[in-house]
């Protein structure tokens, strides 16, 4: 035995294909919510981009609950393209009215899945803030603007579970029955330093762990400590060494699963594996026999999962292979 595995506990709170889910925030939520879009679930994944600081979190899904615009302030213009202080840079416009309609169409993603959902993941990712200098706005994503423009600070454990607490009566109040799934994203901030992300990761766990000691409704899930205590070697990381790697994030998942899936979601999942498996295979003689039997056993497996999920596309991409009888 050469490493210390961590199994964490199975959850009560049980993820359904048909369960509609909500993923947001740093690099985890769109790993996770790639993942489970790969497997059909119903999910809406970083509707604002990649967003890594919680109380900037809290704010876009307070904003996107009350229906609010942005204030006007956060709108810039920086070598002639509009951004917003409060969004990542991959929401932008060639205009501010470009881009306000861009953030209110995401705005309004949010909303109706808010509505929807009954599961709503959180992944922190700093707990370094920015704040502009002039009118002490809170700052999602600088936009490469110089660093003299803002004040950075450290939040502490307790500032962001008090604001979370507030955000989730907020919920609650509009969806009682919604959970909530909090994770610490495993990328480590460098350009804090190696010292800094530690205080900084530090903050986000004990503030995670305070949250679900508090609130019965939200779960915690290890997604740090399985890279960085189970995993714990550089050949689960990326050329960066930052990034977890895809054999890193295949272990992660397998993890979620034990924990947020029940036997009958797993059955599917590694049916739907193969499926996807074989469509992604490239066949060296498309009008071979074999080929054509293989395409229809893999058509005939798809036919099965109609009942559970959406599959037209699949289906009509397996059957303009097929040879026309003739």
């Amino acid at each position: 035995m050469f490493r210390t595995e961590l199994s964490p506990k199975s959850s009560s709170h049980k993820i359904q294909l048909s369960t509609p889910l909500i993923s947001i925030g740093s690099c985890f939520a769109d790993n996770i919510g790639k993942k489970l879009s790969q497997h059909k679930f119903k999910i809406e994944q970083n509707p604002f981009g990649t967003i890594f600081n919680p109380l900037s979190i809290f704010e876009l899904i307070e904003i996107a609950l009350d229906e609010e615009r942005l204030p006007e302030s956060s709108f810039l213009v920086r070598d002639g393209i509009h951004f917003n202080y409060k969004v990542h840079s991959e929401l932008h416009g060639k205009s501010q009215e470009q881009l306000e309609s861009h953030i209110n169409h995401q705005r309004n993603r949010l909303t109706k899945a808010l509505r929807k959902s009954n599961t709503l993941m959180i992944t922190f990712g700093t707990a370094w803030v920015y704040e502009e200098k002039k009118t002490q706005m809170l700052v999602a994503n600088c936009h490469k603007t110089p660093a003299g423009q803002f004040n950075k600070r450290l939040l502490s454990p307790d500032e962001i579970t008090n604001a979370f607490m507030v955000l989730k009566e907020q919920l609650q109040d509009r969806h009682p029955a919604l959970k909530i799934i909090l994770t610490v994203s495993p990328v480590r901030h460098v350009k804090d330093t190696l010292e800094l992300n530690m205080v900084s990761k530090s903050i986000l766990r004990l503030a995670c762990h305070q949250i679900s000691t508090y609130a019965d409704e939200v779960d915690y899930f290890p997604a740090y400590e399985l890279l960085m205590d189970d995993l714990r070697d550089y050949r689960f990381y990326e050329k960066d060494m930052l990034h977890p790697n895809d054999l890193a994030k295949e272990y992660i998942w397998g993890k979620f699963m034990d924990v947020y899936f029940d036997k009958e979601t797993k059955a599917f999942i590694k049916s739907w594996d193969e499926i996807r498996s074989a469509m992604k295979h490239k066949a060296f003689h498309p009008e071979s026999d074999a080929h054509q039997k293989f395409l229809q056993k893999t058509i005939e497996k798809l036919e099965q999962l109609k009942g559970l999920v959406k599959v037209e596309k699949e289906l009509a991409k397996l059957r303009s292979q097929l040879r026309v009888k003739g």
